[in-house]
């Protein structure tokens, strides 16, 4: 509990001077206000925005979390079909790469294309920069069983189906957490680059993405800053939620969160 009200200390101080050193560089430097906002100036805007921002939220988060399911149901689902078949991984395995590899944002324009406008684009754009995380830890997890406990298995003779429902998935549970915590912070990068491109709203009331796009034309930089931190907040929640259902799933029997209780 001290260790816990240390960081949350730590963690304000680092806040505050952030703030202090923001402030400080308005002041020295002299910068306008069009191409830096005090800080006092973003949480006015943020205040009196918040229904838009809100609501611009909202809908980011309705892409991000959509594409992170889709992603989690598919980077599974491929995953398990890997583990079964080592031919089909070494053939398939070294394209899932590609969804890391290859830029987002050169491919959105087709995604809008072939989609076409709106949520469903901006979704579709969130599940492939979600996928490869996925996939790639769930597989490690599936594969990296210790064989000794799949021979004790098959000793018992256990089916295939009984070694995976009963051994491989839940040595697996943790690895697939870890690429659904990296997903999660992605998934608001991948709703708000979609939104760039595809949009999902009416003008001036789209996602945070649709909104920053909107704000820059109107040259509103203490509302794009407040979009910003809407976006952090929207990172933040997904990945804590995340956490939150790692530690439901893990916490009476993985070492990992019987670890993380004991130092509670």
């Amino acid at each position: 509990m001290k260790n816990k009200l240390k960081l949350l200390m730590n963690s304000v101080a680092v806040f505050g001077a952030l703030l202090l050193l923001w402030q400080s560089v308005i002041w020295i430097f002299s910068v306008p206000s069009y191409m830096l906002p005090t800080p006092w100036k973003v949480a006015q805007v943020f205040a009196a925005r918040l229904p838009d921002l809100w609501a611009s939220t909202l809908l980011s988060a309705e892409a991000a979390v959509g594409g992170l399911l889709a992603s989690i149901a598919v980077g599974v689902l491929v995953a398990l079909i890997f583990a079964r078949s080592r031919s089909i991984r070494t053939l398939l395995y070294p394209y899932t790469i590609l969804l890391q590899t290859v830029p987002i944002v050169a491919i959105a324009p087709l995604i809008l294309m072939w989609v076409g406008q709106g949520l469903l684009s901006v979704g579709v754009v969130t599940f492939i920069i979600c996928l490869a995380p996925i996939i790639a830890n769930t597989t490690q997890g599936l594969i990296s069983v210790d064989d000794n406990l799949v021979q004790l298995f098959l000793m018992h003779n256990a089916t295939q189906g009984q070694i995976l429902r009963k051994l491989r998935l839940p040595h697996a549970l943790p690895y697939l957490f870890v690429g659904v915590r990296i997903s999660s912070g992605i998934a608001v990068i991948g709703a708000i680059t979609g939104e760039l491109f595809a949009g999902s709203g009416q003008v001036g009331r789209g996602g945070i993405g649709y909104s920053i796009l909107y704000a820059q034309t109107q040259v509103q930089t203490d509302y794009l800053f407040a979009l910003v931190i809407a976006a952090t907040l929207l990172g933040f929640s997904l990945f804590f939620a995340v956490m939150f259902f790692e530690w439901l799933a893990l916490h009476k029997w993985h070492e990992s969160a019987l670890e993380s209780r004991a130092e509670a």
